[in-house]
């Protein structure tokens, strides 16, 4: 069981693994921010086939991916970096990771290459849940609750970090983290 006073804005949040939600199946999801009104996060292990300046029309040409962020509103995109307050009004939310910030000095620094593709993740959309409601999915089993790391948005491979965070928690997620998805294959 879960304390209210553990879900906090810079964790992550790890569908279980028997989650049948397409939107968040095996899914690894950042907190950027959890308070009364409700959370704000973002799936980091979601790939789209796509690039951030194919989606906006006067973004320079910048080699990085985009991720499903999430089924709410998935007509805005976000971003997620680790350049700090090179980035005017981004917000912190945990250690070497920040979200938002100047979108017009952000596109300033792409373009004089002071942001590399391994600084920033773009995300279509987000994941949201009302206030009260992400607790009560903890109380439905729904999620664990894990530490983040910086890594894990801007070094590890999408297609395994569920599993690593899994595995990072130690005992009995180790044991999670090496459920196969389709369990015909047992």
């Amino acid at each position: 069981m879960i304390e209210k006073d553990e879900i906090l804005t810079g964790k992550v949040l790890l569908a279980e693994p028997f989650m049948l939600d397409p939107n968040f199946k095996r899914s690894a999801v950042l907190l950027c921010d959890h308070g009364e009104d409700g959370s704000v996060g973002f799936i980091m292990n979601k790939p789209l086939n796509m690039r951030i300046d194919d989606l906006i029309e006067d973004f320079p040409e910048f080699e990085s991916e985009v991720l499903f962020g999430g089924p709410v509103q998935t007509d805005t995109i976000h971003y997620i970096h680790n350049i700090g307050d090179l980035l005017e009004d981004s917000l912190k939310v945990a250690d070497g990771i920040y979200w938002g910030g100047d979108f017009e000095k952000l596109k300033f620094l792409i373009s004089s290459n002071l942001i590399e593709p391994g600084n920033i993740r773009f995300f279509v959309g987000y994941a949201g849940w009302t206030e009260g409601q992400l607790f009560e999915e903890f109380n439905l089993g729904s999620w664990v609750l894990a530490d983040m790391d910086a890594n894990y948005l801007f070094k590890t491979e999408h297609k395994g970090m569920w599993q690593q965070v899994m595995y990072n928690k130690g005992d009995l997620y180790t044991v999670l983290a090496h459920m196969p998805d389709n369990f015909s294959w047992n």
